[in-house]
């Protein structure tokens, strides 16, 4: 009965009991404790990407028409596993002129700093790596060291190409990050705590209720973070030849991808955490192992959305991405933050007792209201484009032109046209 409501703790009570029976030391054998959580956490992060890419490869099939992998084991299960022993068995090379520390370590560190966000991730109320009080800070702090290795990998690589998928590095990844922290900033303001447990422990309402403008910046700039589909411009194949990775071969070239994978379930997972809930469920305080499975559900459904984007959006322009980001969501970012902070600051001063259901309520009046705000100044700002360009337009066609196009009757155009001497 223990194991069940407290399933890691039973059992490091139960190694402790074991290896202080054997003569070892206490902070000996906390030192063995927490290396065995590493490893645990360590190997669900390696072998979680063995099971991503089939998934992804079946989905997008479906939604292309096609089959996807289903030769290799059953339902094409172990496909997978044949690339990584391909990729594996494949010649490892190193460019003529390259860097050769800052090139090798670049995929390596590229792993490391996803596996080290899951970290902070609370799987169930009890189930987690360590509850760090600034958990959110870490995972800002940590993600950006996958930035850093695309940058070392594209720099190292004494390729052009590569170097400018480094340079995409710089003005992408960068950028988004800046939207991407302010919209982490609203969960902290309502949980009043940077702990990714007390996060989920503060949402009796989902969060994506209260700030679904947050929730929607959060999940649009991680995607971006990732360099997934539409934004895929750090590898580029039809621009740059695959951008940064393109010297890497073997196991090098395939770290960078189980980073990718296991980074976009990573998205989905932290949206999870912050927006959706994370383990919160009908019994899950009791059950913590119930909790995981909520868990997981919920980051599957946010990893599914990211493999639809993939599929269904084509890759967008360099400079329009940079126009999204500091002309749409920054602003966008900072004007939530406000909203969300006055109107649940005038909550607690004004209506305490409306409970989570009423805050909650009043919170998405908000959102709606400066959704509908953007709405409005977004048209107006396309309206005034196009009526620029209709002037503009008509500047360009010269006047005969102009007044047969403006409608002033076909005889006049076709008068315009068959005697030129008379129109000019």
């Amino acid at each position: 009965m223990e194991f069940l409501t407290d399933p890691v703790g039973a059992i490091a009570r139960l190694l402790t009991d074991l290896l202080t029976r054997a003569g070892m030391p206490a902070p000996v054998v906390n030192v063995v404790l927490a290396a065995i959580g590493v490893v645990i956490i360590a190997t669900f992060c390696l072998l979680l990407p063995l099971f991503l890419i089939w998934f992804e490869r079946r989905v997008v099939a479906r939604m292309q028409d096609r089959v996807g992998p289903n030769r290799v084991g059953w339902q094409g299960l172990l496909q997978t596993i044949a690339d990584a022993i391909k990729l594996l068995i494949k010649e490892d090379i190193t460019p003529i002129g390259a860097d050769v520390v800052v090139y090798n370590i670049a995929p390596i560190l590229s792993v490391i700093a996803v596996m080290a966000m899951w970290a902070v991730v609370p799987f169930a109320h009890n189930i987690f790596g360590v509850d760090l009080n600034v958990g959110a800070l870490y995972i800002v702090a940590v993600g950006s060291l996958g930035t850093l290795a695309i940058m070392m990998g594209g720099w190292s690589s004494n390729n052009k190409y590569a170097l400018l998928g480094a340079f995409r590095t710089v003005a992408q990844l960068v950028s988004y990050e800046a939207p991407m922290i302010l919209s982490l900033l609203v969960p902290v303001l309502l949980a009043r705590s940077m702990s990714m447990n007390t996060i989920v422990q503060a949402q009796d309402v989902w969060f994506i209720v209260s700030a679904p403008i947050a929730a929607f910046i959060f999940f649009v700039t991680s995607v971006a973070e990732v360099g997934r589909t539409p934004f895929d411009l750090l590898e580029a194949e039809s621009e740059i030849v695959a951008g940064f990775h393109i010297e890497y071969t073997g196991m090098k070239f395939g770290m960078f991808f189980v980073a990718e994978f296991l980074h976009a379930f990573t998205v989905g997972a932290l949206t999870a955490v912050l927006f959706l809930g994370g383990w919160r469920g009908p019994g899950a305080e009791q059950a913590p192992l119930l909790g995981v499975v909520y868990f997981i559900v919920k980051a599957f459904a946010g990893y599914f959305l990211v493999i639809l984007l993939r599929a269904a959006l084509p890759r967008i322009r360099i400079d329009h991405m940079l126009d999204l980001n500091w002309k749409f969501l920054v602003p966008l970012s900072l004007a939530a933050i406000v909203f969300v902070a006055v109107t649940d600051k005038a909550v607690q001063q004004y209506a305490p007792g409306l409970g989570s259901w009423g805050r909650a309520g009043i919170l998405l009046l908000a959102n709606l209201l400066l959704a509908w705000l953007t709405f409005r100044i977004v048209a107006g700002m396309v309206r005034r484009m196009r009526q620029a360009e209709h002037r503009n337009l008509d500047h360009s066609v010269p006047p005969a032109d102009r007044e047969g196009a403006h409608g002033h009757g076909p005889e006049h155009a076709h008068t315009a046209e068959a005697h030129p001497a008379a129109a000019h």
